[in-house]
C-alpha cells in the first residue's frame, strides 16, 4: 500500500521525463507523433491501475485512518517532510483525478489538439497528473503548497500553446489569479506552521486548533482561504475561469474543471475545517453567503448565455454552469456539519464526473460542427442531434439532466446533501441565515434546470423543433473511441445516483473526524 501511493504520484512525472526522450525504434508507429500519444496513454493507464489497486487494498471498515502513509525527513532545518497518506476524503479524489487524466489521454490520441509538439503536449498532461495527485495525497503543509503550485505552469502552457481563440489572454488571466491567491496562501501556511509548531496536517488536525490563538486562526483562514476561493473557484474570484475554460483545448477544459477546481474546496476540508476550527467558524456564514451569490450568478450567466441572440458560447456557459455547481459544495463546507461536507465532497466527484463529459461532448461538437456558438448550433441548419448525430445527441441530454440534479443520478445528492445540512447548520451559526442560504441555492436549482433544457432544446433539437433541418448533411455519430472515453463517466454518473452509500461510506467516518479533531 505505501508503496501504491508513492508510486501513483511518482509515475508520471518520471513518464513526463521519458516522453521527452526519443522513442525507441520499435515504438515509433506509424509516425514519430504517434509513439508519445501511446506513451501518455500507456502511462496513465499504469496510474489509473495504481490508484485502482490502491483503492482495492484500502481499509474500507477504517476510512477516517490514514492509510499508505510514508512519512520521511526531507528539510530537516525547517521541520518539512515528506509526509504522504490517504483516507476516504482524498481516496476518491485520487482515483478521480487518474481516470479524468487516462480518459483524456485516450481522446488525445485520437483527436489530438491542434498545436506544437505533441512531446510536449504529452509531458505536460502528465506533470498536471503527477502535480494534483500530489496535492491530494500530501499531509505536509509546505509540499501541499509546492504541489498546488506545480499544476499551474503545465494548465498555462496547455491553453496557451493548444488552446483556441483568445487563448495567450486567458492563459494569462488564469496564471495571474491563481498566482496572486496562492502568495496570500503562502501567508496563511506559513503562520499556521509556525504558530503550531509543525508543518504536519495530522498533527495539526490532531489539535483541532489548541496550539493556535483565535486571533491565529482567523488572520490564518483569510489568508488561506482567498488562495483556495480563487482555484474553487468562488464568486467574486472566478472571473478567470470562463475565459480558460473558452480558450482550452477539449482535454484542458476537462481536466481544469474535473480535477483542478476540486484542489482548492480539498483545501478548505483537509486543512481550514480540522486546524483553525475558530476561524472557519468566524468565516463560515460569509462564505456561505459568497457560495449562495456564485450558484445563482452562475445560473443566471447562463441563462443570459442560452437566450437566442446572445451569441452565447457553448463551453463558456458550462464554464459559468461550475461557478453555480462549486458554490453548493462551498455550501456544504459553509454548514460546518458533517451532512454538509460528505454533500461537499459527493458534489466534488459527481462535478468532476459531469463536467468532465459534458466538455468531453461540447469538444466533439465544435470539431463536428465546426464552432460552439450556440445560435449557430441552433440556427435552421445548426447541429439538431437528435435528427443527425442520435447518439451524441442522447449524451448531451443525458449530460444536461445529470448536471441539473436529476434524482437517480450522481448530481442529486451533493445539492440535495448541502441544502439539508443549511437545514440544520453547526452550533453557533445563525439558522435563519442558513435557511435564506438554502432557499436560495434551492431557487439556483431551478434555474440550473431552466438553462440545461433550453440548451438541450435549442443544440439536440435545432431551429425547427423536429431534429431535421432542411438539406443539411448528417453529422458523424459517436465513434469507437469516444464512446471509450465516455462510457466510464456515465457509468460512474449512474452508478453513483443509484448507490450513494458507496462514497457516502468512505467520506462520512473520515469527515466526522476530521471535524473534531483526530488522526
Amino acid at each position: 500500500m505505501q508503496i501504491l501511493l508513492a508510486a501513483t504520484v511518482v509515475v508520471p512525472l518520471l513518464g513526463a521525463l521519458a516522453a521527452l526522450l526519443p522513442a525507441p525504434p520499435g515504438l515509433k508507429g506509424r509516425n514519430p507523433d504517434q509513439a508519445v500519444l501511446r506513451h501518455g496513454v500507456t502511462v496513465t493507464g499504469a496510474v489509473l491501475a495504481l490508484s485502482v489497486a490502491l483503492a482495492a487494498g484500502f481499509d474500507h471498515d477504517h476510512p477516517a485512518r490514514m492509510q499508505a502513509t510514508t512519512d520521511i525527513s526531507w528539510i530537516p532545518a525547517l521541520g518539512i517532510r515528506i509526509h504522504l497518506g490517504v483516507d476516504g476524503v482524498s481516496l476518491p479524489l485520487l482515483v478521480l483525478t487518474a481516470l479524468l487524466t487516462f480518459l483524456s489521454a485516450l481522446y488525445s490520441y485520437f483527436k489530438m489538439p491542434a498545436g506544437p509538439s505533441p512531446k510536449a503536449f504529452v509531458a505536460l498532461i502528465l506533470v498536471l497528473e503527477a502535480g494534483t495527485l500530489a496535492s491530494f495525497a500530501v499531509l505536509d503543509l509546505m509540499l501541499f503548497f509546492l504541489a498546488f503550485e506545480m499544476v499551474l505552469i503545465p494548465m498555462y502552457f496547455l491553453i496557451a500553446r493548444w488552446g483556441g481563440e483568445g487563448r495567450e489572454r486567458a492563459a494569462w488571466r488564469f496564471i495571474l489569479y491563481t498566482l496572486l491567491g496562492s502568495v496570500v496562501m503562502l501567508l496563511g501556511l506559513l503562520l499556521i506552521g509556525i504558530k503550531g509548531g509543525t508543518f504536519d496536517m495530522v498533527a495539526l488536525a490532531t489539535d483541532n486548533g489548541s496550539g493556535l490563538s483565535h486571533t491565529t486562526q482567523i488572520v490564518a483562514v483569510l489568508a488561506i482561504g482567498i488562495g483556495l476561493a480563487v482555484k474553487a473557484p468562488m464568486w467574486p474570484f472566478h472571473s478567470w475561469l470562463p475565459d480558460a475554460h473558452t480558450a482550452a483545448p477539449t482535454v484542458g477544459s476537462v481536466l481544469l474543471a474535473g480535477v483542478l477546481l476540486k484542489m482548492g474546496t480539498y483545501g478548505f476540508v483537509r486543512i481550514v475545517l480540522p486546524i483553525a476550527p475558530g476561524g472557519a467558524h468566524t468565516f463560515a456564514p460569509y462564505l456561505a453567503a459568497f457560495a449562495v451569490v456564485g450558484i445563482l450568478y452562475g445560473s443566471l450567466a447562463c441563462l443570459a448565455l442560452a437566450r437566442r441572440g446572445a451569441k452565447g458560447d457553448l463551453k463558456r456557459l458550462i464554464a459559468y454552469s461550475s461557478v453555480g455547481h462549486m458554490g453548493f459544495v462551498l455550501l456544504g463546507i459553509a454548514t460546518l456539519t458533517p451532512t454538509g461536507v460528505n454533500g461537499a465532497l459527493f458534489a466534488n466527484i459527481a462535478h468532476g464526473l459531469i463536467t468532465g463529459l459534458l466538455f468531453f461532448l461540447v469538444g466533439a461538437i465544435k470539431d463536428r460542427h465546426g464552432t460552439s456558438d450556440l445560435d449557430a448550433l441552433s440556427g435552421a441548419t445548426g447541429a439538431a442531434l437528435y435528427g443527425r448525430a442520435p447518439r451524441l445527441g442522447g449524451l448531451l441530454a443525458f449530460g444536461a439532466v445529470a448536471s441539473l440534479g436529476l434524482p437517480g443520478l450522481a448530481g442529486f445528492w451533493g445539492e440535495m446533501l448541502a441544502m439539508l445540512g443549511s437545514f440544520h447548520p453547526a452550533d453557533g451559526l445563525s439558522r435563519p441565515a442558513y435557511l435564506v442560504y438554502m432557499a436560495l441555492a434551492g431557487f439556483g436549482t431551478l434555474l440550473t434546470a431552466a438553462y440545461m433544457l433550453v440548451v438541450v432544446r435549442r443544440v439536440c433539437m435545432g431551429g425547427d423543433g423536429d431534429g431535421r433541418p432542411g438539406g443539411a448533411p448528417a453529422l458523424t455519430d459517436v465513434q469507437t473511441y469516444e464512446f471509450a472515453a465516455w462510457t466510464p463517466l456515465v457509468a460512474l454518473t449512474v452508478l453513483a445516483g443509484l448507490w450513494p452509500a458507496a462514497l457516502l461510506g468512505l467520506t462520512d467516518p473520515a469527515v466526522q473526524q476530521l471535524l473534531r479533531g483526530g488522526n
